[in-house]
């Protein structure tokens, strides 16, 4: 230990004293210090080369370069490489180190917040010298700098008021675990056990509370924020992985041709070459008549000659067209959210083209199609229905924003954004109907919300969930106003009196009671129960008195499910004092215990929570964000299937599924499936399956076999002509991922047209995505707007976040993010779709355009006697991919449109052939290829043949290397203009031309510029430009020619939306048969808590309660 410092080891346990530095810095604990950039001003280009070079690309290039500097290999000069080399590799260390200078200021702002440290007094320090053991003081709204040990805070119902020195903890090592801690204090010969509730984490705000101190535990890196920012792996497009499989092919095309032509070398050396030894003498090396030898050299000059086949500008000018496709999603104003300031943006610029591709969406439910602002819509009392509005002649009025709104001017303390349409409620409030006081009562009382007063009777709301909230709002304004709590009391304004209720328990919410309850005693004397929860739960723990008013709320309750609310039950019920007494001495015994602690709690719950008396229940509705149905049918028509994901109970999600015609009346089936047990649930899958396929039982081996041929096959999914929906409950679907029966889901799910997943967890989130991404080889897109959709937007191929009620957990994580679901239908059809048309447009071409360019040296090789000799201008070859043909091929990649954005919206066919990757594959590389070789074969032997026999104008020869090598230049980048329709760019090609072959270059740099003249001379001469003309037609003719004819006789979607949109025909948008359906559901919609435990024990325990509160 004395030689190696302990971070070196494992750390088991920690160790940290208060305020003692000497003594925590033997342990060698992180600092408070945050580094995520990669780089500084040092390490910058040496840790980026030897990254860019890792590249297989950029290493091939380098290895040529250096076979350059060979002369006996080298026809060429070092600097046709190294240019294209070194603007690759400046180009990407400027976006390098651009995006790691971001990165540096984010890392600078968080490092130099300010934090208050107690050294004696109180100082400011920043954040990054904050170290393990100091004392640091927080204040409201303030952002904790480390994961601390909170020890005083200003409520008087605090953790500890102790001195703040000579303490020690010791507790776990860090880790990634967010919801556990375990450590013991250590203060004046007493132990304290610690756990989570006492620790604040790095990253979260102090709310509800004007100061507190605490003890940094964990700093920098280590602090449990910090443990789970995993690396995001690396995302990458189906398009790179092709990329790279077709650079590897054309290397071993390139070996064959340089193996072909190395071959020709040593037969032409053998047979012809020795016959010119007195005028060619051979070099020393292969002065031995070793023509096997002149092979070998040969076959290495020529792969330098034609390298140019493997273009090192292609990776470079892909990410300029992300990059450029990236800014265009960034900047569009038709994603702009103006209500909140949100535009979208595009988080990563290496996924623009798979946008096009996308074959299946899994989205949340709350707050990605829902706008997770809750709003209380109608209740039912006593048997009574709250919220339908009637005319005068009693038939129910559709509620409209022209619709009357309720005046609750009698009530100072109502909230002034709250709107109600049902006067006859407010009317029972004001005739004192003791049922309606009850109910409004439970509301007010039984809930984990917090009140903040800043002034007078301007109340603002702390509520866990948007429910809660709703519903304390909806008490408050017809009356029963929750004013304050402390941790023994809650003060509420009935009708204008404040009434203070003691606080003598909270039964708290949990995923299996599905309820909470509170008991109080008013100021009568009177203890009571009040409980609110899933209404099966609630109905089953009715006195039997309450059947009939049960029938009726049951009915309601269906009404209510019907119209897609989420719903949720009341019930009340009366304490005797002497049992409830002898109860409660029972619970506190429980609540000490270690052993079995919560399975004790629950019993003594249930015990209580029986024989209550029904109230009623409420309807709250979670409206759907603008344009979700619209959104969901037209993405729907571009065969994009549609997933949710959801956390909410089966019913509520159904709901929202009829809502958003995702589920409707018309469809043939709609499958749920609820098993318990893997067995049920493997028999639900496969007779739904059956039922799919039309087949009423499977009766041995050789029917299941053909069950399985059918449902593994895709075309087979796709001659289904009826529809059908899948719903799958959490505890279904838990069996249901399981390794023997994930085949079967995933096989029926693909079946159906709707598929609805409820009561999901997180991690279920990412297996069901992971699952269809790895068997279905489709391109998957997950959204999603919280906490809990972040593990799957980080599995799908592409995660999209919107930034909506939950935070910014979802954005953080996802690759593009806007703040409504609508948008991503123009992100998909008309960003995605043009990015996927233009990236496959670019790769065709620039592929096309360096086999063109480079298999005339092939050609010439059997010409020149396989010399390694190069056609063109050494400069020519220089430039001809970074300056004479980039600019068209990226203008092409960045600019091009089939058909404009009206247009993709309108038919979203279009976006067929992405997902069929029809646009660029393995075809259409060989069809390209094919093209360049025959595009160079005549770019060479059309001007051969002319320039053999054609003579000047003054009689002289046309016939000299140079006037050869300009005429095939210029007819190459023109023909490859012409094939892209960039015609403009000549002139810079002509421009540079005549200057590098003029007299004033020569005259400078008479080595490097050795064509003086040739292009005036050349380019002067009309049969030079005939050849040129014929050149070109012969080349682009065919092609012109091959489209013309099959766009007339086999025209795909995209010919006939351009041949309509060419002749400029208004056609109105594509009419959608969507109708809104109202749900007349048998089933009972249970309420879809959105609670979370723990809220009613941090209301008791008085740990988050204020002084001004009193």
């Amino acid at each position: 230990h004395s030689f190696f410092p302990s971070c070196l080891l494992i750390e088991e346990e920690r160790h940290v004293r208060a305020n003692d530095r000497n003594y925590n810095d033997k342990f060698f604990y992180a600092d408070n210090h945050i580094k995520t950039s990669k780089y500084n001003v040092f390490t910058f280009l040496p840790i980026n080369l030897f990254e860019q070079f890792q590249r297989v690309a950029n290493a091939y290039f380098l290895v040529l370069l250096i076979l350059q500097l060979i002369p006996e290999i080298s026809s060429l000069p070092w600097v046709t490489t190294t240019v294209p080399l070194v603007m690759v590799l400046v180009i990407t260390a400027v976006k390098d180190a651009t995006d790691d200078y971001f990165r540096y200021k984010s890392d600078q702002q968080v490092n130099n917040r300010q934090s208050q440290v107690l050294r004696g007094v109180l100082q400011n320090e920043k954040w990054m010298n904050v170290r393990v053991g100091d004392i640091i003081k927080l204040e409201n709204n303030q952002f904790v700098a480390a994961d601390i040990l909170l020890l005083s805070s200003s409520e008087p119902y605090g953790l500890f008021n102790c001195v703040f020195s000579l303490g020690e903890v010791i507790c776990e090592a860090p880790n990634n675990k967010l919801d556990k801690f375990k450590g013991t204090l250590y203060w004046r010969g007493s132990k304290f056990p610690l756990d989570n509730e006492k620790m604040l984490l790095r990253g979260c705000v102090l709310r509800n509370t004007d100061w507190c101190f605490g003890m940094v535990i964990f700093a920098g890196l280590q602090t449990k924020l910090m443990q789970n920012c995993g690396r995001t792996t690396l995302k990458r497009t189906s398009i790179d992985k092709l990329m790279n499989t077709l650079v590897l092919w054309i290397f071993g095309f390139l070996v064959c041709m340089g193996v072909i032509l190395a071959i020709g070398n040593t037969i032409w050396e053998q047979e012809v070459g020795r016959s010119f030894q007195v005028y060619l003498p051979w070099e020393r090396p292969v002065s031995n008549n070793n023509a096997v030898f002149s092979g070998f050299l040969t076959f290495w000059s020529y792969i330098i000659i034609l390298n140019t086949v493997v273009p090192i500008s292609l990776y470079v000018s892909v990410e300029v067209i992300r990059l450029g496709h990236s800014y265009f999603i960034n900047w569009d104003g038709k994603m702009y959210y103006g209500q909140k300031d949100t535009p979208a943006e595009a988080r990563t610029t290496t996924l623009n083209e798979e946008l096009g591709q996308v074959e299946f969406i899994f989205s949340d439910k709350t707050g990605t199609l829902t706008q997770n602002i809750m709003v209380f819509n109608k209740c039912s009392i006593n048997g009574n229905t709250y919220g339908d509005v009637y005319d005068e002649f009693g038939h129910k009025v559709e509620v409209s924003e022209r619709t009357a709104c309720v005046d609750f001017s009698f009530n100072p303390l109502s909230d002034r954004k709250f709107t109600f349409h049902d006067s006859s409620l407010v009317e029972a409030i004001k005739m004192e109907e003791p049922s309606v006081q009850e109910f409004f009562r439970l509301l007010a009382l039984c809930h984990t919300v917090m009140s903040e007063e800043k002034n007078e009777g301007d109340l603002l709301y702390q509520a866990q969930s948007p429910d809660e909230g709703a519903l304390v709002s909806a008490a408050r304004n017809f009356g029963f106003v929750f004013r304050s709590r402390t941790p023994e009391t809650i003060t509420l304004y009935e009708m204008g009196t404040a009434v203070t209720y003691q606080l003598l328990a909270i039964l708290d919410f949990n995923n299996v009671r599905k309820r909470m309850s509170v008991i109080v005693r008013n100021p009568a004397g009177q203890t009571k129960l009040y409980c609110k929860g899933a209404d099966t739960i609630i109905f089953d723990r009715l006195d039997p008195s309450n059947e009939d008013l049960m029938d009726t709320t049951s009915e309601h309750l269906n009404e209510f499910a019907g119209e897609g609310l989420r719903t949720l039950a009341l019930a009340y019920k009366v304490l005797d004092r002497d049992f409830f007494e002898e109860w409660m001495t029972r619970l506190l015994l429980a609540s000490t215990v270690m052993e079995n602690r919560e399975q004790r709690l629950a019993d003594l719950y249930e015990e209580i929570e029986t024989g209550l008396l029904l109230l009623g229940a409420t309807a709250v509705e979670d409206k759907l964000q603008e344009g979700v149905p619209e959104t969901i049918a037209c993405l729907t028509l571009a065969n994009i299937k549609i997933w949710v994901l959801t956390g909410d109970k089966l019913e509520t999600a159904m709901n929202i599924g009829y809502s958003c015609n995702m589920l409707r009346d018309d469809m043939n089936e709609v499958f749920i499936i609820s098993g318990h047990t893997a067995a049920e649930v493997q028999q639900q899958l496969r007779s739904a399956r059956e039922h799919i396929l039309g087949l009423s039982r499977v009766s041995n081996t050789a029917d299941e076999e053909k069950t399985e041929m059918f449902s593994n096959d895709s075309v087979f999914e796709e001659t289904i002509i009826a529809e059908y929906a899948l719903i799958v409950n959490g505890h279904s679907l838990a069996h249901a991922l399981e390794p023997e029966l994930e085949q079967v889901l995933l096989e029926t799910a693909c079946l159906c047209k709707t598929v609805i997943c409820c009561r999901v967890t997180p991690m279920q989130k990412a297996q069901v995505v992971e699952l269809v991404k790895t068997n279905k080889m489709a391109v998957t897109l997950a959204i999603g707007d919280g906490a809990n959709d972040v593990s799957m937007i980080r599995t799908a191929h592409i995660g999209v976040g919107i930034s909506g009620q939950e935070g910014m957990q979802a954005v953080l994580a996802s690759d593009y993010s806007f703040a409504q679901f609508r948008y991503l239908q123009r992100l998909l059809l008309v960003h995605g779709r043009w990015s996927y048309f233009r990236m496959c447009n670019f790769l065709f071409y620039f592929f096309y355009k360096n086999f063109a360019f480079t298999l005339v040296h092939f050609w010439f090789g059997f010409f020149c006697g396989f010399s390694a000799q190069t056609v063109y201008d050494q400069w020519f070859i220089t430039l001809f991919n970074i300056v004479y043909t980039s600019l068209p091929v990226l203008a092409m990649g960045l600019f091009d449109q089939d058909v404009n954005e009206a247009n993709s919206h309108r038919y979203p066919g279009l976006y067929r052939p992405g997902q069929l990757n029809l646009l660029f594959n393995k075809r259409q590389f060989f069809l390209c290829t094919l093209q360049g070789i025959v595009t160079s074969f005549l770019l060479f032997f059309v001007p051969y043949g002319a320039f053999s026999l054609g003579v000047r104008a003054d009689g002289l020869h046309l016939s000299d290397q140079q006037s050869f090598a300009v005429t095939i230049a210029t007819s190459l980048v023109i023909v490859v203009s012409v094939q892209m329709g960039m015609v403009c760019y000549l002139a810079v090609y002509f421009a540079i031309l005549l200057a590098m072959q003029s007299d004033g270059l020569f005259s400078i740099f008479p080595s490097q510029f050795p064509y003086i003249g040739t292009a005036r001379s050349c380019l002067a001469q009309w049969s030079v430009w005939l050849v040129i003309l014929l050149t070109t037609a012969v080349c682009v003719l065919p092609g012109m020619a091959v489209r013309f004819l099959k766009t007339d006789l086999y025209p795909t979607l995209t010919d006939k939306v351009r041949r309509l949109q060419k002749a400029s025909r208004k056609q109105g948008p594509r009419e959608q048969n969507l109708r809104r359906v109202r749900r007349t559901s048998s089933r009972r919609s249970g309420y879809a808590f959105s609670h979370q435990q723990g809220y009613g024990e941090l209301i008791t325990s008085g740990k988050n309660m204020k002084v001004g509160q009193y």
